[in-house]
């Protein structure tokens, strides 16, 4: 039975590179064993065989460019009453090769139903789902732009019975932890990732088996009444070379066929892959995208790093640790030009005690960014203090019906009603700079990121569509955020997006600071605490409520001037709140 293996779903990218072909023909493979890596410009992927068999062709060649639905190879199976080849196996039962053994044969019958459960099933609400047969894997789901996810929890174990809302695992990005749940009921036949694992998009977490009380899956009715019909219209497109959907009703007859490709935790990349973007002197080292990348920000030459992974690869580990041993090893960095010198740090143990406190995964990369930023962008800070004493009257004014609401009318709310009229006052603002510093990025659309402080460290939630909300729902959802936030329950799409920052010490105190934009916007507002102080009308002094806001800037991106112009337009509007309707 000779079976084809094509590329399955690869989300986003329309064509990927063939970096690496891990069998030949003649070759036995078993279901996880990898035929070909593949390499997009953000990860690489291992695409396994998905069935027991002997490899019969490999279609394609180190360097070929290859889409979703690209047959890869032919495998002969070697197992016709396996599940991952039931569809396709019993069509070909009359055409058996004549050296097959007759063994199988009487089992074939009995794989004749499984089209019927084929229909893959209904995306997971938290997690990608593939049905094969009577069992359901269950992928990452789409978690957008984040980038080095890594799964901090597993929280089942093969064996486990679970039920729609029981959680699988839990990923952290360097933004926020979102938890995986089953969405099915069944009982976990693998687990096939660890704590500490990279994962991103598609990666496969766990197999289910379904139970008799799991409704998830349902067959076609055409399916499930001419199975013969379908099983024919399968094996007519397999062999004019054409993917099975087009001669079936179901999108995905045989979903159990195509294999679903696993990013691998560490990168895989052969030295023909990965052209772009290469450090000087990486011509010839063996490391994916994800290692190219913490090389460049971290100044290290690939060439000078010896890889500990399989056939040599480099993996970040490897970058690590020759940072550190050239660090402990009292040499001199010799990074790329304009790297900054390493403070070295004396061994404080010889003062006194001392405690190591690892920082927190959202912690350390937040630190990483605000660093990146800092290094990368000159920022100018504008202060200035703003007359809100009217505005802390109407606020005042409607705390009755705040409370008849059960909501709380922030100050937030205001600044953040406030910050949306002038970002479209002043477009430059609301943009970021492009990748060669000479266009503005204008962005017709107003998400306010809001700096959340957490036990995990600092997050920056998005409201989208701020400017199309008004007050009572801004507060609601500022709140709603920040509750999200300290309970680590958002979710990648609250993170993403941002196209403006405020960050609020709110009661804490202070009279200004100098918030590190979020890259890549151009501009933050920082907010200190409020006070009352006396204020010169002319004739006398009077006690006015003052406000204390700080613009940091990117100065390549707007200069001092507009800035000022940005920061004096919004005082106006706080000040006189009447201007908000206008």
């Amino acid at each position: 039975m000779i079976q084809d293996i094509r590329i399955p779903d690869i989300g986003d990218a329309e064509a990927v590179e063939v970096v690496e072909i891990c069998v030949a023909p003649g070759d036995r493979v078993t279901v996880d064993d990898v035929l070909i890596v593949i390499e997009s410009d953000k990860a690489s992927m291992e695409i396994p065989a998905g069935t027991d068999g002997v490899v019969e062709e490999i279609a394609v060649t180190v360097g070929d460019e290859v889409r979703e639905g690209t047959v890869i190879a032919r495998l002969a199976s070697q197992t016709a009453g396996e599940p991952a080849a039931a569809g396709p196996a019993d069509d070909r039962a009359s055409t058996a090769e004549p050296e097959a053994s007759p063994a199988p044969v009487p089992a074939e019958p009995a794989a004749v139903p499984a089209p019927a459960p084929a229909a893959a099933a209904p995306e997971a609400a938290g997690g990608s789902a593939a049905a094969t047969g009577r069992t359901l894997e269950i992928h990452v789901p789409d978690i957008g732009e984040a980038q080095d996810v890594v799964v901090i929890e597993v929280a089942v174990a093969p064996g486990d019975l679970v039920t729609e809302t029981d959680v699988l695992v839990v990923v952290e990005s360097d933004k926020a932890s979102m938890e995986i749940p089953a969405n099915h009921r069944g009982l976990v036949q693998t687990v096939h990732v660890a704590e500490g694992d990279e994962v991103a998009e598609g990666t496969l977490l766990v197999k289910l088996e379904l139970t008799e009380t799991t409704g998830d899956l349902k067959a076609e009715p055409a399916a499930e009444a001419e199975p013969s019909a379908s099983i024919a219209a399968q094996h007519s497109a397999q062999a004019s070379g054409e993917p099975a959907s087009s001669a079936s009703p179901s999108p995905e007859p045989t979903p159990v066929a195509t294999p679903v490709a696993t990013p691998v935790a560490t990168p895989v990349a052969t030295p023909e892959a990965d052209t772009q973007e290469r450090p000087s002197g990486a011509a010839d080292v063996y490391a994916g995208p994800a290692v190219r990348r913490l090389a460049r920000e971290l100044g290290v030459q690939l060439a000078d790093v010896k890889g500990s992974g399989s056939r040599g690869r480099i993996v970040k580990d490897d970058v690590k640790s020759f940072v550190k041993r050239r660090l402990s090893g009292g040499e001199r960095a010799e990074a790329s030009a304009g790297a900054l010198p390493v403070i070295p740090l004396p061994d404080f143990s010889r003062f006194g005690e001392i405690e190591v406190l690892p920082l927190s995964r959202i912690r350390a990369r937040g630190a990483e960014n605000l660093h990146r930023s800092w290094v990368n962008l000159p920022h100018v800070t504008q202060h200035d203090e703003i007359d809100v004493t009217d505005l802390e009257a109407f606020r005042s004014s409607l705390k009755g019906e705040a409370e008849s609401r059960g909501a709380k009318l922030t100050p937030l709310a205001f600044i953040i009603k406030a910050c949306c009229q002038a970002l479209q006052a002043f477009p430059t603002v609301n943009a970021s700079l492009d990748t060669t510093q000479s266009a503005y990025i204008l962005k017709r659309y107003y998400h306010i990121g809001m700096a959340v402080d957490t036990e995990e460290g600092l997050v920056v939630p998005v409201i989208r569509d701020a400017d199309r909300k008004g007050l009572w729902e801004l507060s609601e959802e500022v709140i709603a955020l920040a509750e999200k936030a300290r309970a680590q329950k958002l979710g990648m799409n609250d993170l993403q997006g941002g196209t403006f920052s405020v960050s609020s010490l709110g009661a804490i105190g202070g009279t200004g600071f100098t918030p590190i934009i979020n890259a890549p916007e151009v501009a933050i507002l920082g907010v200190s605490a409020m006070r009352t102080k006396p204020y010169w009308n002319g004739s006398e002094f009077e006690p006015r409520q003052m406000l204390p806001l700080s613009l940091s800037y990117d100065h390549r991106a707007l200069n001092g001037a507009e800035a000022g112009r940005f920061v004096s337009y919004l005082g106006a509007l706080l000040q006189d709140i009447r201007r908000l309707a206008l």
